[in-house]
């Protein structure tokens, strides 16, 4: 029977629900509908049939993500990407894939796409490139902040999640206009990012809210009982702050709690704790992929966020899943703005659009696409002076899986 792909509805949900439950083999969860119900967009969601079956599909949040020096701009939050076992190798993806990128690019609408990947060989193929990265990071209890580190004088304590949710969405808004990779979240965003019944804790406790007067945390607890006394694990979900030294505070609240022996968090790839720390050998640390990023028109994506240094050169872009950024852009950056226009001038650097993706919120180098042989350097000196003007303050973070 022919596949068909069309929009969704809002009587579409349930079935589209199960179809990801049963794409990344999990049991379907039926009290879970109303938890995506806040977040669902069935407008903004393809699905493919193969007759009356839903098979596979995917689906766009509407929100915007921090960039470079630039604060929130729209993006393409995609999610709830998969295809049934059964009906892989169909080009059920490729389908969703090409509805999701030409649908944004023919009716104007987000320059930029962004992705977590279940898998990391499988967005390539659609001109994604890995633009952020997380440090699991892991600490012992009460570790030692080496001398001068101030944690201030405010008292850090636990509260309830209602008393929490306003003081955490106030310090949130607060300071997302300058964290290049963070996601607006509107309520249902939060509900779902904090979703806390029984199917979510995979066997830890439910949440456990802290609140500095400039800053919030949120756990759990995964319980262990030793011969020796008690190893509980504390892992974090999110630490924010408005001030440094209110983020040191409150994660020496989390390490001097008792009867824990380690604190676990997934954080940004450069969270200051190694700094804090007297003996850093102490904070173990390992990173993976967070962010995969997509350009979905390079003229537009390219104007949006700010630059490092000016330069001026020509960019040679292949892109064969979304042919209109293929050909050569002159790129100028001046006082931190850039300006792209398509012109038929011999090329300084020659990449595909996947580089340009990894090295668009500054976490990822251009140099080190060209040494992967990502990147073509034609004009000598052009790849370092990109590299440079790409470059932001810190390292790109998403604290949220969408």
């Amino acid at each position: 029977m022919a596949l068909t792909l069309r929009t969704l509805t809002a009587d579409d949900l349930r079935e589209f629900q199960r179809m990801v439950n049963s794409s990344f083999l999990f049991d379907s969860v039926e009290d879970r509908l109303e938890e995506w119900r806040p977040i669902f967009e069935p407008e903004r969601h393809h699905a493919v049939f193969d007759g009356d079956e839903l098979i596979g599909g995917g689906g766009i949040q509407t929100r915007e993500i921090t960039v470079p020096g630039n604060g929130p701009q729209p993006v393409a939050a995609v999610t709830s990407v998969g295809v049934k076992p059964g009906h892989r190798r169909r080009g059920v993806l490729t389908r969703v894939m090409r509805a999701q990128l030409h649908g944004l690019h023919e009716e104007g609408r987000e320059a930029v796409a962004a992705l977590w990947a279940s898998e990391a060989a499988i967005y390539p193929r659609f001109g994604y490139g890995m633009a952020a990265e997380f440090a699991r990071l892991s600490v012992p209890r009460g570790v030692a902040f080496r001398r001068g580190v101030s944690v201030g004088g405010e008292r850090v304590r636990e509260v309830s999640r209602d008393e929490a949710m306003p003081a955490m969405k106030a310090v949130y808004e607060a300071i997302r206009p300058g964290r290049t990779g963070w996601l607006s979240r509107a309520d249902g965003n939060w509900d779902h990012h904090l979703a806390d019944a029984e199917h979510h804790r995979d066997g830890l406790s439910a949440f456990r809210y802290v609140l500095h007067p400039q800053g919030y945390a949120v756990y759990r607890i995964k319980s262990d009982w030793q011969d020796r006394g008690p190893r509980n694990e504390l892992h974090v979900r999110e630490i924010a702050a408005r001030t440094d030294e209110a983020y040191a505070a409150i994660y020496r609240y989390l390490l001097d709690i008792d009867m824990v022996g380690e604190l676990q968090f997934f954080t940004a790839s450069d969270d200051p704790i190694v700094h804090l720390l007297e003996d850093s050998r102490l904070a173990l640390r390992s990173r993976a992929d967070s962010l995969w990023v997509r350009i979905v028109d390079v003229d537009r994506a390219l104007t949006q966020r700010r630059y490092s240094s000016d330069v001026d050169a020509v960019l040679e872009v292949s892109d064969e899943f979304c042919p209109w950024n293929s050909g050569r852009w002159r790129f100028t950056v001046k006082d931190g703005g850039a300006t792209v226009q398509r012109v038929d001038d011999e090329p300084d650097v020659v990449l595909d659009v996947q580089a340009l993706g990894a090295v668009y919120l500054g976490g990822t180098k251009l140099t080190s696409m060209a040494r992967a042989q990502r990147v073509q350097e034609v004009t000598e000196g052009v790849v370092n002076a990109l590299s440079h003007a790409f470059s932001g303050d810190r390292d790109p973070h998403c604290p949220e899986v969408f």
